[in-house]
């Protein structure tokens, strides 16, 4: 009897010790989902970071590429037909740093500069705080309470890192634009305020030939990436709540990220739920379309791009699960949408279809775009959002060289594995067996494209694969 007794309660004891951990790892796997949603911009900025100390770049240089990017720029969704600049810029070791943009004469600067979460400190260039006479940014460490000097435009960052994502414009995209494009850039400076009396030379780090990989690894990186951000930087108040929630991953200020096999196992099963719950996330942004009836969207929520654009301030409203979703795809954010660039995005056809790579498809741009500047589609991975690998170029737009177009003054850009007949200056290459995804891009915006009295039409499949 006693023995009968004894294996019940031993039966009892290892089904509650199951029980326990059952729980136990249900509580953790969840609580990384979450993690991977909250911390996707933190993730998508160290990520840009590593691939920056990867190529030899250090904080408080300047990233660029000396030619217009091929595919080799795996960062999320860029745009291969301007020159881009990163300025990684670190105010912990060196105090307020000085970020100089030139003036609007010769060339011009466009971009935002932003904290290490991604959120919008100021645009720069004619759509920015200088307005095109150039000016120089400062921005404060966390906390900084000292009086700014003249002549500067302070920005108050949360963070002890962040950067800026600049692009100078190529004009036609001839070798001789790009060539100036890169020259005017270089005027930009990036220094310590300590050292404004007598600043030191700008270091430009070139990754036009690496490889620049900065797309979201779904697995044990991702918890390790999360990891390093939380140790470099101070926990927001907003987001003081998270502290228990990655700490039960493993993840904690001052102590070592050192997962077992188990554990590694369970967290990279969350990271995949992460993925696929983010991508019906990013699918849902579609909705509304720009264009009644259209395919057409500005994939990102009306609430993040108001909380980009103020630090996230507006009481009750903190939109974790959106913002995890545009950065899941996109890297950079604005402070004033519409006022120097404007994005619109697809994953589907006129047919609603998804966007197959081994298929044929044509796009026709009316006439009489409304920018100041130029438009441009890119094609990206439908999988990871960077430029489809191994491709010819990624993009065609009105300033590229050699581009057709039609008596009325449209313009038909083709996509597919294969350039139609006579259509090669006007093709974009896609892949078969896998799908894509599109940004049209509109640089200096202008009005006909708000009050949609310019209309971009949907993608036409002419051939199946």
């Amino acid at each position: 009897m006693k023995k009968g007794l004894l294996a019940a309660f031993a039966l009892v004891c290892i089904s509650g010790a199951a029980f326990a951990q059952a729980t136990d790892d249900s509580r953790v796997r969840s609580r990384a989902v979450e993690a991977v949603i909250w911390g996707m911009p933190a993730v998508n900025f160290d990520l840009m970071l590593q691939a920056a100390l990867k190529a030899g770049a250090r904080e408080n240089q300047i990233v660029f590429w000396s030619r217009i990017p091929d595919w080799k720029n795996q960062t999320l969704t860029p745009n291969p037909s301007t020159i881009y600049l990163m300025p990684f810029i670190d105010t912990k070791s060196n105090g307020p740093m000085v970020l100089e943009i030139p003036p609007a004469r010769g060339g011009e600067i466009t971009g935002t500069i932003m904290d290490a979460w991604q959120a919008a400190l100021d645009d720069v260039g004619p759509a920015g705080a200088d307005k095109g006479k150039g000016g120089k940014y400062l921005i404060l460490p966390p906390g900084y309470a000292e009086r700014t000097p003249d002549g500067y435009i302070p920005l108050a960052s949360d963070t002890n890192m962040g950067y800026a994502l600049l692009r100078s414009n190529v004009g036609s995209g001839s070798d001789v634009d790009v060539a100036k494009a890169v020259a005017y850039a270089k005027q930009i400076k990036l220094y310590p305020l300590s050292q404004a009396a007598a600043p030191p030379s700008t270091t430009f780090i070139d990754v036009v030939d690496a490889t620049y990989d900065s797309t979201i690894p779904y697995d044990i990186r991702f918890f390790q990436s999360l990891d390093r951000f939380i140790q470099r930087e101070t926990w927001l108040e907003r987001d003081k709540a998270m502290i228990d929630q990655v700490k039960a991953i493993g993840i904690e200020k001052g102590k070592p990220f050192d997962p077992n096999l188990q554990a590694q196992k369970m967290l990279e099963e969350a990271a995949r739920d992460a993925r696929l719950w983010l991508d019906l996330r990013y699918e849902g942004l579609f909705k509304p379309p720009f264009y009644e009836g259209g395919q057409w969207a500005l994939p990102v929520a009306h609430d993040v791009t108001e909380g980009l654009a103020n630090l996230f301030t507006k009481p009750n409203v903190y939109p974790v699960d959106d913002r995890g979703a545009f950065y899941s795809f996109a890297f950079s954010s604005v402070k004033h949408l519409g006022t120097g660039q404007f994005y619109l995005v697809t994953i589907r056809d006129k047919e609603g279809k998804a966007l197959d790579g081994g298929s044929t498809y044509r796009l026709t741009v009316p006439a009489n775009a409304p920018v100041s500047l130029y438009w441009s589609g890119t094609v990206y991975d439908r999988e990871t959002h960077g430029l489809v690998k191994d491709t010819k170029w990624s993009s065609r737009g009105s300033n590229t060289p050699g581009l057709q177009t039609n008596p009325d003054g449209s313009a038909d850009i083709f996509f597919g594995p294969k350039a139609p007949d006579g259509k090669e200056s006007n093709w974009v290459p896609t892949k078969a067996g896998g799908g894509w995804e599109i940004i049209f891009r509109f640089y200096g915006p202008q009005k006909a494209l708000f009050d949609k009295t310019w209309r971009l039409p949907d993608i036409e499949r002419i051939a199946a694969q």
